[in-house]
């Protein structure tokens, strides 16, 4: 059997005709940049997300980073970022010329630590930027509560959980900004690069509209200096049509996580692996991935064998961003973060996609107790 980290097709074949059409009927009407098919999105968006306002961009990267520049968060600032995550996250504070600070993370959910980000808060603290990694919301009480205290702004990145919640708000509605990537592989992936971003008040929404069109009032008058964050019509488009999927396709990640659950449960596998946890804290985990920590230094081995053995797997993520070359500059080493580093040397993703099927899953956790209790 060939189990697939993920397979798009599926997808896209149950909607195929459907997103043509759409997708003509832009091409018809040769408005590509913004337009109706952008706001019709933008206001699906942020009735799903339950937040005062959208407003689509180029990617999730880009959304970070227009949402620093709406703060006008920049050199000689310091944002407070986890340090396990995908680069983007910190990249975005470096790109608007501010510095990233890099904290530990929690052991079960994997999401920042709001402790390490109290010990980490100087008077050039100016933001933090919590992650929702793999569709769990972070501990969104304690980080508004720390971000009240101290007055600091709060970008959520939702990159990886759209429809995820927190006792019941949504990602991207608890913060004054959230962030979110339509990247072909998140759960709502567009058919290249996308992103929105949401935020709490209708004037934040204005001033994120003026900032991803060049900073235009109106056109060819510039109140500020923006950049050209515009999401097209065509990826607006294809979002809409999905959109209203979403929590099936949710729902089938979760009931496929409750599959690994019982099926490990029922193998030999016992204490090799650890498999992810829900927070202690009332959540609706999404799955945007289905991540194992591997015992006994033997991840690297695991994800070889089962590549051999045509089951897909891929490492969330190897080195976390203190010890990257690219932030040399910041004094990071090993030991600073134990928590981060120790996930970063055990974790490895399995297959979660909502058409995967049961046979697939068994077949995944058979070739794990294969490799490591055989």
């Amino acid at each position: 059997m060939q189990v697939p980290l993920l397979d798009l097709r599926p997808q896209y074949d149950s909607l195929k005709d459907e997103m043509v059409k759409e997708i003509l009927e832009v091409c018809d009407s040769q408005r590509f940049i913004l337009g109706p098919k952008v706001e019709a999105f933008e206001a699906k968006m942020n009735n799903y997300c339950h937040s005062a306002a959208t407003v689509g961009v180029t990617s999730g990267s880009d959304a970070l980073i227009i949402a620093l520049m709406a703060e006008n968060i920049g050199a000689g600032d310091e944002v407070i970022v986890p340090s396990f995550t995908f680069f983007a996250t910190a990249g975005a504070v470096s790109r608007v010329g501010a510095t990233p600070v890099f904290a530990d993370i929690d052991a079960k959910t994997f999401n920042i630590d709001p402790a390490d980000i109290e010990r980490k808060i100087t008077k050039k603290t100016k933001a933090v930027i919590p992650v929702h990694l793999f569709g769990q919301c972070a501990d969104m009480d304690k980080i508004m509560a720390i971000a009240k205290a101290h007055n600091l702004i709060v970008i959520e990145d939702a990159c990886q959980s759209i429809g995820s919640e927190f006792n019941g708000k949504r990602a991207g509605s608890m913060g004054n900004y959230g962030a979110f990537s339509f990247f072909p592989s998140k759960n709502l992936g567009c058919f290249g690069d996308g992103g929105a971003v949401t935020c709490d008040t209708a004037e934040r929404g204005a001033l994120l509209k003026k900032l991803r069109n060049h900073g235009q009032g109106s056109t060819y008058v510039h109140d500020i200096v923006g950049g050209n964050f515009r999401l097209d019509a065509l990826q607006a488009a294809v979002l809409a049509i999905k959109l209203p999927h979403l929590d099936s396709w949710s729902a089938a990640r979760q009931h496929n996580a409750q599959e690994y659950r019982d099926m490990f449960a029922a193998s030999k596998i016992g204490d090799k692996v650890v498999l992810p946890a829900l927070a202690d804290y009332p959540v609706r985990h999404i799955y945007n991935q289905f991540c194992i920590q591997v015992a006994d230094g033997r991840r690297d081995e695991l994800k070889t064998k089962l590549g051999e053995m045509k089951v897909g797997c891929a490492v969330y993520y190897p080195l976390p961003l203190h010890l990257q070359d690219c932030f040399k500059h910041l004094g990071g080493k090993a030991g600073d973060l134990p928590v981060c580093e120790k996930i970063a040397h055990d974790i490895l993703a399995l297959p979660i996609f909502p058409e995967s099927t049961t046979e697939m899953r068994q077949y995944t956790v058979d070739c794990i107790e294969k490799v490591l209790v055989d």
